[in-house]
């Protein structure tokens, strides 16, 4: 787990609720991973359930470990998470069972390199893994949920130059994502500042290709892929540059792809700063692949005003609509994500609804969304949590 500054010493308080909010179309679970707060406590996954205007706590497990980072829905009662167990040497990444009353079983686990903290499953039956802290990939047989087998699993050198903070000492990937296709999985590498490409086989095995180079202190994070109208295109957020950059894809002969830079601004949006000491983090499409939304975090920029009516200062979520034709995008909005330290967010399936996960406040919120225009509206439901909310997600 990677220091925080700000940790708030939440106790869990659900049912916090908003009078003049539009009630949600139907209950629902979020899932959210939580790193332990303080030396002596357990982080785990707690399961909320959504009703009109709460979110009410339902279930509490560590059966993905005590520093879970990411969970995968696989089906409706599968998923698959990986456990960073900061500082050890190395990670752990998990099937496990979810019940519809939201406790959890562990089916199987295997090893991983150190500070796993992102999953992609692939092909018929393939799971790739991110290792920030080990600085290196793994890749997973799951087609039996019940018994794992490992797979690929490299480490990377060290870059050779220096790079711009701590670290980029090392190599850091820090997310697996599919490509539109289901052929290739890429890990932006936030240390050596690249992008790894890995073409997946029939066999489930990664196969390594050329990757291409960023400028050295960009600090690629997270990415996502659009199939365009004509091209595709990869949305880039780099948590050093803090900026957002897109690329055209290109599927060569050789089975490796190509990526031509057609755009590179702040995440703030063209002639935009960000404060010093920000750090990009989370970036996704929208369920309906027309709008782009990525999150900000130690920055301070926004307000937000808790269910109690204390306002306080937050970090952002920053909207993007996106030309299918020609993949540029345009500022749509820029508002509070709720608090501080918004590690990570998630759309529902509807795209009515977004989670955001505060990691420093110990608090997750939900807020409606305007399908058709993009934007983020009123907070309808928060609850604090306790431990170091660091990933939410949807179970629908």
């Amino acid at each position: 787990m990677r220091s925080t500054t700000r940790v708030a010493a939440a106790v869990l308080s659900a049912g916090l609720t908003f009078t003049n909010a539009a009630p949600c179309a139907e209950p629902s679970q979020l899932f959210v991973a939580t790193y332990p707060a303080a030396e002596g406590q357990v982080g785990g996954i707690t399961t909320f359930t959504l009703g009109t205007n709460t979110l009410t706590k339902s279930a509490f497990s560590n059966a993905c470990g005590p520093y879970p980072s990411w969970i995968t829905f696989a089906s409706k009662d599968q998923l698959y998470c990986v456990d960073e167990a900061w500082p050890s040497p190395n990670g752990d990444f998990y099937s496990i069972k979810a019940n519809a009353d939201g406790t959890l079983q562990s089916l199987s686990k295997a090893p991983t390199h150190g500070g796993p903290v992102s999953i992609v499953l692939y092909g018929s039956g393939g799971a790739a893994v991110a290792d920030y802290a080990g600085g290196g990939i793994n890749a997973f047989d799951i087609k039996n949920p019940s018994s794992i087998v490992a797979l690929t699993g490299p480490t990377f050198p060290a870059p050779t130059e220096a790079g711009a903070t701590e670290a980029q000492k090392q190599a850091r990937p820090h997310q697996a994502v599919l490509d539109p296709t289901g052929k290739f999985v890429i890990f932006p590498d936030l240390g050596s500042d690249l992008i790894r490409v890995f073409k997946a086989e029939d066999s489930l095995a990664l196969t390594e290709k050329p990757s291409h180079t960023l400028t050295r202190g960009t600090g690629p994070r997270h990415a996502t892929f659009l199939k365009g109208t004509d091209k595709t295109y990869l949305y880039l957020v780099n948590e050093i540059a803090n900026t957002l950059k897109v690329f055209t894809v290109t599927y060569n002969a050789d089975e490796s792809l190509g990526f031509t830079e057609i755009y590179s601004q702040s995440t703030h949006g063209a002639g935009q700063s960000v404060p010093a000491g920000t750090a990009a983090a989370e970036i996704t499409f929208s369920p309906d692949n027309k709008f782009l939304t990525l999150s900000s975090r130690l920055e301070n920029t926004q307000e937000f005003t808790l269910a109690n009516g204390t306002t306080i200062k937050s970090d952002p979520l920053i909207t993007y609509s996106v030309d299918a034709t020609t993949g540029q995008p345009t500022h749509v909005q820029t508002v509070a994500a709720g608090g501080y330290n918004p590690r990570h967010f998630s759309f529902n399936k509807a795209g009515t609804l977004v989670a955001s996960a505060l990691q420093a406040e110990g608090r997750i919120v939900i807020f409606e969304r305007d399908v058709a225009s993009g934007k983020i509206g009123k907070a309808i439901a928060e609850a604090n949590i306790e431990g170091l909310p660091n990933f939410v997600t949807f179970r629908e």
